[in-house]
């Protein structure tokens, strides 16, 4: 992680859950973070604990208001002038099936999961055109439900984000390519892991604590260190895919 020290990351979703361990390993490598969410004040109190170690810089963004998303980027071009990570880490799970759903909460799962992972990527890789970075790193949180459709839970819509994720990878990834870029796009894809998130999605923390304390479940630093590794890798090496689930995970 030597040549991260004294870098720029973003991490977005960074309140909570997988996002508080993205931004209290890459301070403690080194790495200058900005962590966003709407709960900025989660960030702030973060920052405190981490003051010793590194710099931790909260921003409050809506990730469903692009107006948001492009304020957050000219205050990080102003602040920083740079940016070398982007981890698009936030995400929205809410159960509506397809049968029955919900529009509008299709609308937030699709604006969260897919648009404003592009709109930062998009951004994110602007800046570092414009700086020169050659070497930048793009890495999106994704699910194992961008792998395997589980739908008896009402979970399709979502799932069917994960996957476009995974496709807009491999799209990037090409577009890269198309422009003799060396900037690297990665995709990781968690099973259950102990977060909120599972009390998020079900809104029901007795059926979330039920699922979860059926197996081992994955920690948050599990997923930190699948980032961590991927980081780690030399310049000719480009890490697209990656899946990580609990042992015990049957699907």
């Amino acid at each position: 992680m030597d040549r991260w020290r004294g870098r720029i990351a973003l991490v977005t979703g960074a309140s909570a859950g997988i996002g508080v361990s993205l931004c209290k390993e890459l301070v403690k490598n080194g790495m200058i973070v900005i962590g966003c969410a709407r709960n900025v004040d989660a960030i702030k109190k973060l920052a405190e604990e981490l003051k010793d170690l590194g710099h931790l810089y909260p921003i409050r963004c809506d990730l469903n208001n692009e107006s948001e998303i492009l304020k957050m980027f000219e205050e990080i071009r102003d602040r920083y002038d740079r940016i070398d990570v982007c981890i698009n880490n936030a995400g929205l799970c809410n159960i509506s099936p397809l049968i029955n759903g919900d529009t509008e909460i299709w609308r937030n799962m699709l604006q969260v999961n897919v648009l404003a992972l592009c709109i930062c990527t998009r951004e994110a890789i602007k800046l570092m055109q414009e700086k020169n970075i050659r070497d930048g790193q793009i890495i999106h949180i994704g699910s194992i439900l961008g792998h395997k459709v589980y739908s008896s839970g009402g979970s399709s819509f979502y799932s069917g984000t994960k996957y476009m994720v995974r496709a807009l990878v491999e799209g990037l990834r090409q577009e890269l390519r198309q422009e003799k870029s060396e900037i690297r796009i990665c995709s990781i894809s968690p099973g259950l892991v102990d977060t909120e998130f599972m009390e998020r999605m079900l809104q029901n923390k007795e059926m979330a604590k039920t699922i979860k304390g059926s197996m081992a479940t994955l920690k948050a630093d599990d997923i930190t260190n699948a980032v961590i590794n991927v980081l780690k890798m030399p310049k000719h090496v480009d890490i697209n895919d990656i899946l990580v689930r609990p042992t015990e995970q049957m699907f």
